[in-house]
C-alpha cells in the first residue's frame, strides 16, 4: 500500500501531546522565575553594620545607619540604604523618624504598612523605657530622667500635646497622662477636668508639661494666660503647680525657672 510522504497538519495534531510529553514543553514557553539572590556586596554590608554596632554600639552611628540596622529586620533582602537616607531626609532625625504619623511614615518610598507599624512599635517601647525611670520616684531627685522623657516623647511631635504629671503628698509621680492633643499650634486645656482627674487619683501636685510643634518653647501669652488659669483653679481646692514646662525641639523652658510661676 502506498504511504503519503506528506503528514497533514490534522494529524501532525495528534502526536504534539505525546511529544510535549517526552520532549518537555516548547522553548517558548516561560520558565517560572527563581527568586533573587541578595548580591554579596550587599550581604558584607549588612554584615559590617551589624559586626560595628556590637563592637562600637550606637553612639558612632549617624542617624540613618540605625536606621538601616532597624530596616534590616523588617526587609531580609535589598538595600534599604536609600530608604533610610530617604526617611531621615523627609523628617529631619531619627526621633522625628519614629515620632511621624503612621500615615506619613507610609508616604515615604519603600515604607508599607508592616514597616510603619514597628517603627512606632519601637517608638512605644522606648518611650515605655524612659517613662519607666520617672514613674513612682520622687521627681526633685529624678527631674533629669523627667526632661529625657519628655523631650523623648513630645519634642518631635507635629501637633500640640498637653501632659499632666500627678503628684502624691511626697511628691512622688503617681501619674502620667495626656489630657488633650490640639493642632500645629492649639491644644484645648480645661482646669475643671484637670482637677476632677487629680481628685480622682487622690493628687497633691502638679507639673503641667506641653510642646511646641514649631521648635521654639518660648511661651505664648496664650500659654501665659493658660497657667494663671489652671493655677487660680488648683489654688481653691488646695492642689499645687510645681511648674509648667513647654517642649521645644532642642530646648524646654520651665515657667517656675522663668518667673512666671
Amino acid at each position: 500500500m502506498h504511504m503519503p510522504r506528506h503528514t497533514n497538519s490534522a494529524q501532525l495534531a495528534l502526536f504534539e501531546p505525546s511529544a510535549r510529553a517526552l520532549h518537555g514543553a516548547p522553548k517558548t514557553e516561560k520558565a517560572a522565575k527563581k527568586p533573587e539572590k541578595v548580591p554579596s556586596y550587599l550581604k558584607d554590608h549588612r554584615k559590617r553594620l551589624r559586626s560595628r554596632f556590637l563592637i562600637g554600639g550606637a553612639e558612632p552611628f549617624p542617624d540613618y545607619e540605625l536606621l538601616e540596622l532597624i530596616l534590616f529586620r523588617m526587609h531580609r533582602n535589598g538595600d534599604v540604604k536609600p530608604t533610610a537616607r530617604l526617611l531621615i531626609d523627609t523628617f529631619g532625625d531619627l526621633n522625628s523618624v519614629l515620632a511621624a504619623p503612621i500615615e506619613r511614615l507610609q508616604e515615604v518610598k519603600g515604607i508599607g504598612p508592616e514597616t510603619a507599624f514597628d517603627l512606632k512599635l519601637i517608638e512605644a517601647v522606648s518611650h515605655r523605657m524612659t517613662q519607666t525611670k520617672v514613674l513612682k520616684r520622687e521627681v526633685i531627685s529624678s527631674w533629669n530622667a523627667l526632661l529625657e522623657y519628655c523631650r523623648a516623647s513630645m519634642a518631635h511631635r507635629d501637633t500640640e500635646q498637653f501632659r499632666i504629671f500627678f503628684l502624691d503628698r511626697k511628691n512622688v509621680l503617681i501619674a502620667d497622662e495626656m489630657q488633650a492633643k490640639g493642632t500645629v499650634d492649639h491644644v484645648p486645656v480645661y482646669p475643671r477636668e484637670i482637677i476632677k482627674r487629680a481628685f480622682a487619683l487622690n493628687a497633691s501636685a502638679l507639673i503641667l508639661v506641653h510642646n511646641h510643634p514649631s521648635g521654639d518653647p518660648t511661651p505664648s501669652q496664650a500659654d501665659i494666660t493658660m497657667t494663671q488659669d489652671i493655677v487660680a483653679a488648683c489654688d481653691a481646692v488646695g492642689i499645687a503647680v510645681h511648674d509648667h514646662l513647654i517642649i521645644g525641639k532642642s530646648r524646654e523652658v520651665s515657667f517656675k525657672s522663668e518667673g512666671y510661676l
